[in-house]
C-alpha cells in the first residue's frame, strides 16, 4: 500500500500562483499513472489533471487546462501541480492519487475510479 503526502496548499489571492506536491512511498515498482483531484465545499470530488507514464502524457480538466501544469518524476514517485491564475471557485482541498496502471483514462469522469491510491489532501483557498 501506498503513502502519499501532499504539500503546498495554502491562502492564495485570485489570479495568484501554488504549487502543489505529492511524494509516495512503500510502492514495489513506479509504474503509476499519478492524478490530481480536488473538492470544494459542498461539492462532490473532481478530477483535475492526470499524468500517465511515458508518451501519453498529461490531461486537464477544461477548468484548468491552460493554468495548470502537472508534472512527474518518475524516479522519485512524485508528482507536482503548478496552478496559476487561480480563481475563487479553484478553492478546495486537493487530493493527489496514484492508479496501478501505466495511462490516465482519455475521459475525466473516469480518472477517480481508477485510482488506487490517495493522500489525505492539502487546501487550497483563493480568496481576498
Amino acid at each position: 500500500q501506498l503513502q502519499i503526502v501532499e504539500s503546498g496548499g495554502g491562502l492564495v489571492h485570485p489570479g495568484g500562483s501554488l504549487r502543489l506536491s505529492c511524494a509516495a512511498s512503500g510502492g514495489t515498482h513506479d509504474f503509476y499513472a499519478i492524478g490530481w483531484f480536488r473538492q470544494a465545499p459542498g461539492k462532490e470530488r473532481e478530477g483535475v489533471s492526470c499524468i500517465s507514464i511515458g508518451e501519453r502524457g498529461s490531461l486537464y480538466a477544461d477548468s484548468v487546462k491552460g493554468r495548470f501544469t502537472i508534472s512527474r518524476d518518475n524516479g522519485k514517485m512524485s508528482a507536482t501541480l503548478q496552478m496559476n491564475s487561480l480563481k475563487p471557485e479553484d478553492t478546495g482541498v486537493y487530493y493527489c492519487a496514484f492508479a496501478e496502471y501505466y495511462y490516465c483514462s482519455e475521459d475525466v469522469a473516469n480518472w477517480e475510479d481508477d485510482m488506487d491510491h490517495w493522500g489525505k489532501g492539502t487546501l487550497v483557498t483563493v480568496s481576498t
